[in-house]
């Protein structure tokens, strides 16, 4: 359950949700989306919503079909989603490329790649807001960072749009507008990653303990070792 919740996205911007392991951050999702019974109080979300969430749903139809999801067909917009979700090296060893019928479930796709697909369904959908939780879960860093530069960062194609992103991937809020960190259900700060570094609170505890975790990551974000020091 949550409570005490108070929060105000600014249109276009992006804002990350972090903390630790059943802190509440998809739950937080799940109230924006109307998932959760309400006690009191309001929720308002302006504009066509898309959700993109951790565990990826994929239709039985072939993979042109599961991003295009019954949509216009804009060639054009498809090929740069394609390529923005690093989708372009899947279809070139898939038998059918992008035709190539995906099975119940996406039995026959990776967990990256459903990851992917369902990213990419949501980007080519071309909606106002957008929550993503966690969607780089099931994808290696190298593509993790490709993802985050083209699609959900200050300068990829939802750029325009509302973002709200579940995220364990330190490495990126440096590159956010606002950070909310969620603890027992509630938030416990928010601001900038500056401004909560500074704080020296739940925020920073969050930092050490995914370092102490990953320690032998080597794709380890150098400028926030730096600012922990």
């Amino acid at each position: 359950s949550l409570e005490d919740i108070n929060l105000s996205i600014k249109t276009g911007s992006l804002t990350a949700i972090v903390g630790m392991v059943g802190a509440g951050k998809s739950s937080m999702i799940s109230a924006c989306l109307g998932d959760l019974t309400k006690c009191s109080g309001t929720i308002h979300v302006e504009g066509r919503v898309d959700y993109v969430p951790q565990q990826a749903w994929i239709q039985n139809a072939t993979l042109k079909d599961n991003v295009i999801f019954g949509g216009t067909v804009d060639e054009g917009l498809y090929e740069k989603t394609i390529d923005a979700c690093a989708l372009k090296p899947d279809l070139a060893i898939l038998s059918g490329g992008d035709l190539t019928e995906v099975g119940e479930k996406g039995i026959n796709l990776s967990g990256g790649q459903k990851q992917r697909v369902s990213l990419a369904r949501a980007v080519y959908s071309k909606s106002d807001v957008y929550f993503l939780d966690d969607p780089l879960s099931a994808v290696d860093a190298h593509v993790g960072k490709h993802i985050f530069k083209n699609v959900i960062g200050p300068d990829g194609m939802l750029k325009n749009t509302t973002r709200v992103l579940v995220t364990h991937g330190i490495s990126f809020l440096p590159q956010v507008d606002q950070i909310i960190v969620v603890k027992d259900g509630k938030i416990s700060e928010q601001g900038s990653f500056k401004e909560l570094l500074n704080l020296k609170g739940d925020f920073a505890a969050f930092l050490l303990e995914y370092m102490r975790e990953k320690s032998k990551n080597k794709d380890m974000d150098e400028d926030i070792k730096k600012e922990l020091d």
